[in-house]
């Protein structure tokens, strides 16, 4: 096949060629629509995608896929854990970008079989700065409802019968779906509302804590129903006025005490204009959840004086940061984010001491079922952990786990009694001991149950001696360690100008590998397939992660949608990978792999190979020098494997026939041997 090489060329083709490309997909000939750039896909009618999926699933699966009541079958459904997760390719959608769940299934088009599985970036409504990671409720974000679908399907009349159909459309697709789990909420989330004593609580006057005891939220208990007194709840009926009945689930449910609090779930504009004044009258009276904190020594604060640090809302009220009392390199304080209190305190919270022989658990309880609730409604098939790397206890992880231990593995463990495949993909950056939590991380990810965890190859340039150092790191732990780190391309929050040295050169060499390693997770970022070169910043509306917030001033505003980049150079070796992958997968798909010549834990030599362990019938080689052309031995690959004939190289035109240099590899230049 024949692949455009410009922006251009690929846009003409689709305009000329997509009936060609689609006929190809629906007779089953590949497992993605060729040349088909992302941006474009995006843009396809509704009507044309359902005449394309009904042509390739046919009629029955199509329709019963439609049917919010049906659940499809997940591809993973008869496995009996998890441990798929810990080679899957998987994509991380920030649906914002996109604009909603119904052009996820657009974008999948754009990806193979081997990209098999689909990560969606937090679902719920927003909060402060609308971030996706500060959840405002438990309710599906609106954001996400395409009025396109609905008119095409006018039963799908709901953003959450959308979500169901698009999991459901997913597996019919052969794609896993996952979910986030997030162990903090915004600042004043209708659920920090409703339930204060799931939360910690301080007392704020000007620069000073006043009182951030163990009780506290015992005060804001009375507060909220001083403000119902005052103002009145949104319906007329009863409700208890004591805060020891209006706060128990038993007695008062929680979906009683937030369509009281608030109004009905349908009315987003009065709900929010309720919470807006009760957080008003919570903070005229100093009241705020404390702040979620990240690495050690995470407890300990302190109000930030400076002037920088002070906020004034579209409501006049003054917020002020706050910082850690003796902070450690990687310190952080998350000032609209709120975490749930999952222990009592030592000592009244005096020295801001936590009790973890004392778990609270009601709060563990319910946050388990939030998302047991979350993961049977949509099928999803596993977790994406937010702040996995936190760990707070000084001790670090103890040799003996209670059930109590970690979160996001009780959650797991919770939902895996209906769902045994269900997964758990760690955020954890793999870091030094103490930094980022403390003791060892990798310690820590092994007593959380983990399957497979980020890393953090996204952030460091392709070809640099740290690189292919925590590459070989990384490696060596799918051997010694009960988890798999992934081999990270980009990740959609680190996909910021701050973050451009990383794809000035390597982004080839990044794909290459995450396809055909087949012995390592990988993830990917969308937009990575496009994204431009920005040796100087590009406008903000070039980068997903100015998408996880939405700022409309300061340097992190957007003004418009996603722009995606025009790369077509990038995109037309992805596309020819693709299609490598298409015809060669099926023969290495999870299959062990045998280095012939392996990552370099010095980070000095930088050719990689390898090849099949149970069955080798084709040789992967990599040259992770970006900068320049390296004298290979071949004699290290040919004394072990037969006759070997090149297959594919990133550095030659794919209409020429392959002809390999067996003296040098050039510069980034990834091969592919047939044996």
């Amino acid at each position: 096949m024949n692949f455009p090489e410009t922006y251009d060329d690929f846009r003409l083709s689709w305009a000329n060629n997509q009936q060609t490309a689609i006929s190809s997909y629906v007779a089953q000939n590949q497992t993605f629509i060729p040349n088909l750039l992302p941006e474009l896909a995006v843009q396809m009618p509704a009507v044309q995608l359902a005449y394309i999926l009904e042509k390739r699933f046919g009629q029955d699966n199509f329709f019963q896929a439609l049917n919010p009541e049906n659940t499809i079958a997940s591809p993973v459904q008869n496995h009996e854990n998890a441990s798929w997760l810990k080679t899957v390719n998987m994509v991380g959608i920030n649906v914002r970008t996109i604009g909603s769940f119904w052009n996820v299934v657009k974008y999948s088009l754009t990806l193979p079989q081997s990209q098999s599985s689909i990560h969606l970036l937090p679902i719920w409504e927003c909060g402060v700065v609308a971030s996706l990671y500060g959840i405002a409720s438990w309710n599906i974000n609106p954001e996400f409802f395409d009025t396109e679908f609905a008119l095409a399907f006018p039963h799908l009349n709901t953003v959450e019968k959308q979500l169901k159909v698009v999991t459901n459309l997913l597996h019919l697709m052969g794609k896993t779906v996952g979910m986030d789990v997030i162990p903090h909420t915004d600042r004043y989330s209708e659920i920090t509302l409703a339930n204060p004593h799931f939360f910690e609580w301080l007392k704020r006057k000007e620069f000073e804590i006043t009182n951030h005891s163990e009780n506290l939220h015992e005060k804001v208990q009375e507060a909220i129903l001083d403000f119902l007194y005052q103002y009145g709840g949104t319906f007329s009926e009863y409700y208890p006025r004591q805060k020891e009945k209006f706060f128990d689930n038993n007695i008062f449910s929680e979906d009683n005490r937030l369509r009281f609090i608030f109004g009905e779930k349908s009315n987003l504009t009065g709900r929010t204009e309720r919470r807006n004044k009760l957080i008003s009258h919570l903070f005229s009276m100093g009241y705020e959840p404390v702040p979620a904190t990240m690495a050690p020594p995470y407890r300990g604060l302190e109000v930030d004086n400076r002037e920088e640090a002070k906020t004034i809302d579209d409501d006049g009220r003054v917020w002020r940061d706050y910082v850690i009392t003796k902070p450690e390199g990687m310190s952080r304080v998350f000032g609209p984010l709120a975490r749930v209190k999952l222990y009592e305190s030592k000592n009244d919270n005096v020295d801001w001491e936590i009790d973890f022989t004392k778990p609270r658990v009601e709060v563990w309880e319910y946050m388990s079922q939030k998302y047991q609730g979350f993961a049977s409604q949509y099928n999803f098939d596993f977790m994406r952990g937010d702040m996995s790397h936190v760990q707070m206890n000084p001790a670090g992880t103890p040799s003996e786990l209670s059930i109590y231990y970690d979160i996001h593995k009780y959650i797991k463990e919770k939902i895996n009694q209906d769902k045994p495949y269900f997964g758990y993909f760690a955020e954890s950056f793999l870091a030094p001991p103490n930094i980022m939590a403390y003791g060892n991380e990798e310690d820590h990810l092994e007593g959380s149950d983990t399957d497979t965890t980020l890393g953090d190859l996204q952030s460091m340039a392709v070809g640099t001696e740290r690189f292919v150092s925590e590459f070989a790191r990384y490696h060596h732990f799918l051997t010694t360690r009960k988890f798999a780190p992934n081999f990270t391309i980009m990740t959609a929050d680190k996909d910021d100008p701050r973050f451009d040295e990383f794809y000035l050169r390597g982004n080839e060499i990044r794909i290459f590998i995450g396809l055909f390693l087949t012995d390592m997770p990988s993830y990917m970022a969308l937009g990575f397939e496009q994204r431009d070169p920005h040796p100087n910043p590009a406008s903000n509306e070039h980068y997903t992660k100015l998408y996880v917030f939405q700022f409309s001033e300061g340097e992190k505003a957007t003004h418009s949608n996603y722009q995606w980049g025009q790369n077509g150079g990038l995109f037309s070796k992805i596309s020819i990978l693709k299609s490598i992958s298409d015809k060669i997968y099926p023969t290495i798909e999870n299959q062990s792999i045998v280095w012939l010549i392996k990552p370099d834990l010095t980070g000095k030599n930088k050719i990689i190979a390898w090849t099949q362990k149970e069955n080798p019938q084709y040789i992967f080689m990599v040259n992770l020098n970006t900068e320049d052309d390296v004298k290979i031995d071949t004699l290290k690959i040919m004394e072990k494997t037969a006759q070997l004939k090149p297959y594919y190289s990133t550095t030659q035109n794919n209409n020429e026939e392959v002809i390999f240099d067996k003296d040098i590899i050039s510069k980034g230049e990834c091969r592919i041997y047939k044996i």
